[in-house]
């Protein structure tokens, strides 16, 4: 508590110094920090936000090399880690390092396209597939605890993308094409426009490479489509619609003995059983808002998502078909006298998911295609689970908001109510049929001062909680089918406290420090003898403490150079059991540090370099007390591009390289003591891209 009332204090001392500086804001600064952030649920201008945010806006998105991951839309948002595992599109991220024990896909952050949650009723993320970078207009990223909003799914942050839509110029047309090293190829082609009282926007694009290391080949299609509807004054609709088809081959981790020996090689098993993962999804979505009177609306939300996924490991193949429809509601009131800006909201959302799961003891089978479209000889296999998981997710919240001249202040509430069931299938002696319950009371208050136009303090404190993933639960230490009942939600406590603003008309800052408790932190633990390594299972430990700085700095000495710098400080310890008290938590790097600067030559060529940093971190819970780390590393990259007119288009030629050190890293490490937990990462690469717009 005393590390608080420190940041406190340095916050306050630094509000005086900026309060004094009357010189005007930037234009550039202000269009990008005073934009609405509307994943709180109440629309806030980013500068005020009682919360820590981060926008990424086109302008970043636009440098990105390849347009197929999170890791390279995110990589200048402090707090946020992204590894990527297999030069492709299979990410695994965590805030704050909430979720950083998961395999894959994003624990406890609730994630919205375009209003449409990409959750399950557990809160569990399994990837981010339906995303199309190359699409993406805006990013908002709330970090830290957002479960009186959200629920369990909402315990780490926020992350809600809203992509492109409607043109000022009528119809705009684009082709883009990327391609590169490792056998890497993406074409984009999109539509959007602009009528009387409809925006819209339809695209499709198609990618593949071959990946960094042996069996780690990907490919993917996506197509989506989007429309937004002024049907009156009073009534705007929005729809949306996503087709994803993504295989990725799964090469494993390696020990660090066959690290050094060849780092390209897939893991012994990967290979003769075909490792892969093969995901096929449809997801609709409509979102409704109507201006009940000129103090309140209702705003209305529902959708549909189909998913169908293979995966097959050197123990078991597995086959899930899921359903999940969903709805919500939110009614706002506003009551404004004078200066006093009151906002008043409540509401609910609902999803259930059914899955039906079918295993199948894996057959030694390097014949089988490798596109994941057909599994010879599996009906000669040993069916292992045959089973249903219904789900349902039920959440209940309040909101206030008030706004008085500098000052606003913001608290919400929140019940859920989550419900897993399980049907065993299998006709044997006995019968897993089973049922898992997890109900949570949740909180958060948070209030901002703005000491002048230019310096803005905030501060709050929330309550998290994230409750076993359908991953997590179905994963049985006992058997192959039936629910692990060993699982409970974990919880956290935090508080933050943060200043953001300008100084001067060439440098924006955003500075936030925090501290947070858990409860019940999950850990990952293996049953070779009887499993095997590829097979990993989730339990409950003890408690937490976790200190961090967040930094996010814009500099721009000159009107054609800007740079962006964010820092993160992670300092995450387990405070129990004493077996591991004092221990680092795994896969969490003390310091992070990302680079852009960005210089324009002329009005139509730009180049940029930029740089990423991790400090060295444990592997594995206990690894302190073994000595075992993995070393950090800095990666450097860089990029062109340059605007011309040709044929009446307008037309953007870029030149990317990554990694240019050809550094040796490690894109994943798995937080698993058996040895073979090392995935690295890519070499030096070399991409080339070709953007046309008409």
């Amino acid at each position: 508590m005393k590390k608080i009332v420190f940041f406190i204090l340095i916050a306050f001392s630094a509000t005086s110094l900026f309060a004094e500086n009357n010189v005007n804001d930037s234009l550039t600064f202000k269009s990008k920090n005073e934009v609405l952030v509307t994943a709180s649920r109440i629309p806030v201008t980013s500068l005020v936000n009682p919360f820590s945010s981060s926008v990424v806006f086109q302008d970043l998105l636009s440098t990105m090399p390849r347009s197929i991951a999170s890791d390279e839309a995110l990589r200048l948002v402090p707090g946020v880690r992204i590894d990527n595992q297999a030069n492709g599109s299979r990410m695994h991220m965590s805030i704050r390092g909430q979720g950083i024990l998961s395999e894959r896909g994003l624990r406890g952050i609730k994630v919205f396209l375009d209003g449409v949650p990409l959750n399950d009723p557990s809160g569990f993320t399994m990837d981010l597939y339906d995303i199309d970078w190359a699409t993406v207009s805006r990013i908002e990223v709330l970090r830290g605890p957002s479960a009186s909003f959200y629920g369990g799914g909402g315990s780490a942050g926020v992350l809600n993308i809203i992509t492109d839509i409607g043109s000022s110029k009528g119809q705009e047309r684009e082709l883009s094409f990327d391609a590169g090293s490792n056998s890497f190829f993406k074409g984009l082609a999109s539509v959007k426009g602009s009528t009387e009282n409809v925006d819209y926007r339809v695209s499709y694009s198609k990618f593949l490479g071959d990946g960094y290391r042996d069996h780690t080949g990907f490919w993917g299609d996506n197509f989506s489509e989007r429309m937004k509807w002024n049907m009156s004054d009073k009534i705007k609709i929005s729809q949306s619609f996503i087709y994803t088809d993504y295989f990725n081959q799964n090469a494993e981790g390696l020990s660090i003995d066959q690290v050094k020996e060849n780092p390209l090689q897939a893991n012994p098993d990967a290979i003769p059983f075909n490792e892969y993962q093969k995901t096929k999804r449809i997801v609709g979505g409509i979102n409704g808002n109507i201006a009940i009177n000129s103090f309140s609306d209702l705003q209305v939300n529902g959708f549909l998502r189909f998913t169908r996924y293979k995966e097959t490991s050197n123990k078991a193949a597995q086959y899930r078909d899921y359903v999940a429809p969903g709805a919500g509601f939110q009614y706002n009131i506003r009551l404004n006298k004078g200066d006093v800006k009151n906002t008043f909201g409540i509401g609910s959302d609902f999803q259930t998911q059914t899955i039906d799961e079918v295993k199948f003891k894996s057959l030694s089978n390097p014949n089988r295609k490798d596109d994941g479209t057909d599994d010879t000889n599996i009906e000669d296999s040993t069916l292992l689970a045959n089973q249903v998981i219904s789900q349902y997710a039920l959440g209940g919240f309040a909101f206030y908001n008030l706004e008085y001249k500098k000052f606003q202040l913001n608290g919400s509430v929140r019940y859920d109510k989550m419900h897993n069931d399980l049907h065993d299938k299998l006709n044997t002696a006995y019968n897993l049929s089973d049922t898992a319950d997890f109900n949570r009371f949740s909180a958060k208050i948070g209030a901002s001062y703005s000491f002048s136009e230019k310096a803005n303090l905030f501060a709050n404190w929330g309550q998290g909680f994230i409750p076993p993933a359908t991953e997590e639960l179905a994963s049985n230490p006992v058997s192959f089918r039936g629910f692990n009942k060993n699982l409970v939600p974990a919880t956290s406590v935090s508080q933050e406290v943060g200043l953001r603003g300008y100084l001067g008309e060439h440098f924006f800052y955003d500075v936030t420090a925090f501290y947070m408790t858990t409860d019940k932190d999950f850990f990952r633990y293996k049953l070779t003898e009887t499993r095997g390594n590829q097979e990993v299972f989730y339990g409950n430990t003890g408690s937490s403490k976790r200190l961090g700085l967040e930094t996010y700095f814009t500099i721009k000495p000159i009107d054609d150079l800007d740079i962006q710098i964010a820092y993160t400080y992670s300092n995450f310890k387990y405070s129990a059991p004493d077996s591991i008290d004092g221990d680092f938590i795994p896969n969490s790097p003390e310091h992070q540090l990302n680079v852009d600067v960005q210089y324009k030559i002329t009005n139509n060529l730009k180049i940029g370099v930029s740089s990423e940093t991790q400090s060295k971190w444990y592997i594995y819970t206990e690894a302190i007390n073994k000595g075992i780390t993995q070393d950090g590393y800095t990666l450097f990259d860089c990029r062109i591009t340059y605007d011309m007119k040709l044929f009446g288009t307008n037309t953007q030629v870029g030149i990317y390289g990554k990694n240019l050190a050809n550094a040796k890293w490690m894109g994943f490490t798995e937080p698993d003591p058996d040895g073979n937990c090392y995935q690295p990462g890519a070499g030096r690469e070399f991409f080339g891209s070709l953007k046309v717009r008409f």
